[in-house]
């Protein structure tokens, strides 16, 4: 349940990130926010997001040790083990996007300044500037391969061995149970990546997609998995 409560920290931080500038423009057409603003609440997004993902990657880990060595799990998930893991997420998440506010900052704004989603993104500010954006590009690519490439990568590697494990257990029931235990941590990975995925492929090829539909999937990714995990770790519990 801790690693639970990590994921609900990321995702609360996600939704206070983007509520405030979605409630204004919805609810008194505040269409505008200050360049410092859009900086800080990209940053926050970001940095909430990279959290997410890598706290999805350590419950697959969880599961797999659960799963692999029931008897010896208290033995290698120890408090100090997961308040340790919890910490380098955090720190990891910060020292990654930090540099991404400064290398934005440096560019001249001399265009239109119009986003398409209703709060800031990295790819969505990446279009304004009219200097050479080049390194933002390769820094952007470094930070998605190395968090949400590579988390999903190992995800996908540890149930892997999780479905080679469970096979090799003697009857149907207990396998049976084996997987119930990661049917929810599957429905949350679903739910993250899926929409992700989604926008990314719309943000690198949809340039004649309609800005209504980039603006209804941003939302759905950052809102869609806060208010559908905690429906679908509320069942199975």
């Amino acid at each position: 349940y801790l690693f639970l409560a990590m994921l609900a920290v990321a995702e609360i931080g996600v939704s206070a990130s983007t509520l405030p500038t979605v409630l204004g423009i919805f609810l008194f057409g505040a269409t505008e926010i200050s360049f410092d603003q859009c900086l800080l609440q990209m940053f926050s997004i970001h940095s909430f997001s990279i959290m997410e993902s890598a706290v999805l990657l350590a419950m697959s880990v969880d599961r797999f040790v659960a799963i692999y060595s029931p008897l010896r799990y208290t033995a290698i998930l120890t408090l100090p083990r997961i308040f340790g893991t919890g910490a380098i997420i955090g720190l990891k998440s910060i020292i990654l996007m930090a540099p991404l506010p400064m290398l934005l900052r440096r560019l001249p704004f001399c265009g239109h300044n119009v986003l398409s989603h209703s709060y800031c993104l990295h790819p969505n500010l990446i279009h304004l500037p009219c200097g050479d954006i080049s390194i933002n590009n390769i820094y952007g690519l470094f930070i998605v391969t190395t968090t949400f490439g590579l988390d999903s990568l190992l995800i996908v590697v540890s149930y892997g061995h999780i479905l080679h494990t469970v096979l090799t257990i003697a009857t149907g029931e207990e396998r049976k149970k084996a997987l119930n235990t990661c049917s929810s941590h599957i429905c949350a990975v679903l739910v993250y990546y899926v929409p992700m995925i989604s926008l990314s492929m719309v943000h690198r090829f949809g340039h004649h997609v309609s800005p209504l539909l980039h603006s209804l999937m941003a939302n759905a990714y950052l809102f869609f998995p806060p208010l559908v995990n905690p429906v679908v770790y509320r069942i199975k519990t």
